[in-house]
């Protein structure tokens, strides 16, 4: 497993990320026994957000933590706030609601902070000194040792740096194999069509430019939740050069296509959804191998992307 310092506290972590969105139905034994196979294969890193089962998903986590307290400092523990989830769904940055919605992660988990906490996507009203005071109130108290932000483009971090003292060390944002409208628009640059567009601000490059850790999330998917594209039909082509490249490298399709994420050049970070022992272990084997230039982008154009 490869590891990256993260944020003020320096405090090595996985390239690697368990994300526990799926953990709801899940019992704390199991939910144990998927952290002890992470930390077991060097994974040290666990995703979470309040709006994750309601809540459920944090409290089952507390009640393992709270059987076995030795796993805490194992662990390096993230979560996200900002999504209010009520007759509809809507974002709320306001200094009392991120107040609130830390102290509720704090109690259901158990703990007394966050290595890291996130902004769950853009909210447009936000006022960033009412963040800013609310970060700070977190700082102090200890119970947030690092921030960031997620699916927010080059600007919206810009604007929140004009108030926050404390550095947004990651952005948590879509990428793979199958998605990466990124680098389509990095690669038609002044030219016509809609592969053309600048939809992200140049946030993959503005990351790279700050020192900002770039968490990829839906590693394996394709399109908006729309399911796994290893071993679809729709995907024959890109498929066909995983299993090549995972017989070259004698290790999984899904791990190869996660190395084509941590290939890009950031501080990268992937963070894998799965809650089998078996697909936690194969994406670890992630980190151990390096695909060449040629790989990556052969993996890019199997995707169905075209270069000019």
């Amino acid at each position: 497993m490869k590891y990256l310092e993260f944020g003020e506290s320096k405090r090595e972590i996985s390239q690697i990320i368990i994300g526990l969105m799926r953990i709801a139905q899940m019992t704390p034994k199991e939910v144990e026994e998927l952290v002890e196979t992470a930390l077991s294969v060097g994974i040290n890193a666990f995703d979470l957000a309040d709006i994750y089962g309601r809540g459920k998903c944090e409290e089952i986590l507390g009640q393992v933590l709270k059987n076995r307290p030795d796993l805490r400092a194992k662990m390096w523990i993230q979560s996200k706030v900002g999504i209010r989830i009520e007759e509809f769904t809507y974002f709320d940055f306001s200094k009392d609601y991120i107040l609130e919605a830390t102290n509720g992660i704090l109690q259901r988990l158990g703990v007394d902070h966050l290595d890291s906490l996130l902004l769950h996507r853009p909210d447009a009203l936000m006022e960033p000194s009412e963040i800013a005071e609310a970060f700070d109130l977190l700082k102090s108290q200890g119970k947030v040792l690092d921030f960031g932000v997620s699916n927010q483009n080059p600007m919206m971090m810009e604007l929140l740096k004009k108030e926050i003292k404390q550095p947004l060390v990651a952005n948590q944002l879509q990428l793979s194999a199958a998605f990466s409208p990124a680098f389509e628009s990095g690669f038609h640059v002044n030219m016509e069509g809609t592969a053309a567009n600048m939809r992200d601000g140049s946030i993959f490059e503005y990351c790279r430019l700050n020192d900002v850790v770039i968490q990829a999330w839906s590693v394996l998917q394709h399109g908006y939740f729309e399911g796994v594209f290893v071993g679809s039909d729709k995907y024959s082509k890109l498929n066909a050069v995983l299993n090549r490249l995972a017989d070259k490298y004698q290790i999984s399709p899904s791990a190869v296509a996660i190395a084509w994420v941590l290939r890009y050049p950031a501080h990268m970070q992937a963070v894998i959804g799965t809650t089998k022992a078996s697909r936690i272990i194969e994406s670890s084997k992630a980190t151990d191998i390096e695909l060449t230039r040629k790989e990556w982008y052969e993996i890019y154009w199997a995707s169905g992307k075209d270069l000019p």
